[in-house]
Formats: structure tokens, C-alpha cells, sequence
């Protein structure tokens, strides 16, 4: 595919010796939505965790912007993360942190040391996000929409290409997940690269893009009906 930005070819995954896929091929364009459909345990999240390189690919050959899955060190890593935006189903905040020393703490881990630079930014994903003014909130005092919407300023600080999503809107009533997936389209609208994996095929009817489906270790493209 030309332009992918990600691309993996005949490739095996094994996380804790059980075998998840074997001799797959999948390939994301740049700006496409993706999504990664499958039962609870098909293999969703390992397949994610091989690209944002939390698991490393067991044979076959993989790509993602612009690192070899196959080659990666383990130095490299961080680098790799700093293109790529990970959001995860429990959004993974740091409890003890407000919301601003939460983003302030990615952006200082990846490099950042201007302090006016860190709080611009930090201003403007959250802006981005439509996240509330005050800052000095703790996570536990917002809502499960409202952290989800830090989480994923959090994965836009970096100004990643490509946005993973592992389950989303899995912890969030109906109404909130129409929401956070808005804003994910609103990113996707703005060039956005997104894989998402999700378990919520009604969200995948309101909000078309590519689908993947994971199942007995196979992945294969679905075409959806209209």
C-alpha cells in the first residue's frame, strides 16, 4: 500500500506462549480510521501491543511509522512513542497527578524543557479535547468521559501520526461513548490516522471506516453492509 504507515506481512504473534495470530497480513494507510473487531481474548490487544511496540512480533515482517517491528531496540522504543498516541479502555491517568501535571509529565519524559512550550501545549490539546478549564482537578473528581478526553489529550501531545485506541468507550455509558467517538471522527476529519479496537458494533455502523476482524487467529478485512 502506498503511504501505509502501518503494515505487517505473514506475521506471527505469541504473547505468553499461546500463538494469537499466525502469518497475517494487515496495512493502514495514512489518514485512514481503522477498526479491530472481536470477541473478548480474539487477539485485539496483542495485535495493538506489537505496535506500539509493548510485544515483539514473533516471525514476519512489520512496519510502523517508519520503525521496523522486527528490528526495533529496545532504546528505540520511547521514539517510536513519541509518533504514535495510545489511549486505552481504562485511560491509565496517574491518580496522584492533577490534570495538567498528568500532560505535563508526558511531554517532560519525551523531551520537552521550555516551560511556556510545555503549558502552551498542554493548553492546546486540551482545548482540542474540549476538556473543562480547571487543570488542578485530580482524575478521580471527573467523570469517566471526562478522563477519557485527558487521556486522549494526553495521546495528542506529541502531535502523533497515527492514534492507537484499545477499546475506548469500553468503560463509558452510551451517551459518552457517542461523544469520545465524535471526537475521535473530528480527529480522523482533521488527518488523523486511527486504529480502534472495539467490541461495540453499533459504534462501527454510526461511525464507518475500515474493519478488521479478529477470529481463531486469522484477521481479515470485512466489508460492511450499507
Amino acid at each position: 500500500m502506498q503511504n501505509a504507515i502501518v503494515t505487517l506481512d505473514k506475521a506471527t504473534i505469541i504473547n505468553e506462549k499461546n500463538v494469537i495470530f499466525s502469518d497475517i497480513n494487515f496495512s493502514v494507510g495514512a489518514g485512514e480510521f481503522v477498526f479491530l473487531i472481536g470477541k473478548t481474548g480474539s487477539g485485539k490487544s496483542s495485535l495493538l501491543k506489537v505496535l506500539y511496540g509493548d510485544l515483539q512480533l514473533s516471525a514476519g515482517q512489520g512496519a510502523i511509522v517508519g520503525y521496523n517491528l522486527t528490528e526495533i531496540k529496545e532504546n528505540q522504543i520511547p521514539l517510536l512513542r513519541r509518533k504514535i498516541g495510545v489511549v486505552f479502555q481504562d485511560f491509565k491517568l496517574l491518580p496522584d497527578r492533577t490534570i495538567f501535571d498528568n500532560l505535563v509529565f508526558v511531554l517532560k519524559a519525551t523531551g520537552w524543557k521550555n516551560k511556556e512550550q510545555i503549558k502552551t501545549r498542554v493548553s492546546e490539546v486540551l482545548h482540542l479535547v474540549n476538556v473543562p478549564a480547571d487543570t488542578n482537578k485530580f482524575p478521580f473528581e471527573l467523570s469517566g468521559g471526562e478522563q477519557q478526553r485527558v487521556a486522549i489529550a494526553r495521546a495528542l501531545l506529541n502531535h502523533p501520526e497515527l492514534i492507537i485506541a484499545d477499546e475506548p468507550t469500553g468503560n463509558l455509558d452510551p451517551e459518552t461513548s457517542q461523544e469520545i467517538m465524535q471526537l475521535f471522527r473530528k480527529l480522523h476529519a482533521e488527518g488523523m490516522s486511527v486504529i480502534m479496537a472495539t467490541h461495540d458494533y453499533n459504534m462501527i455502523m454510526k461511525f464507518p471506516g475500515k474493519i478488521f476482524q479478529c477470529d481463531k487467529g486469522n484477521l481479515n478485512e470485512v466489508i460492511a453492509k450499507k
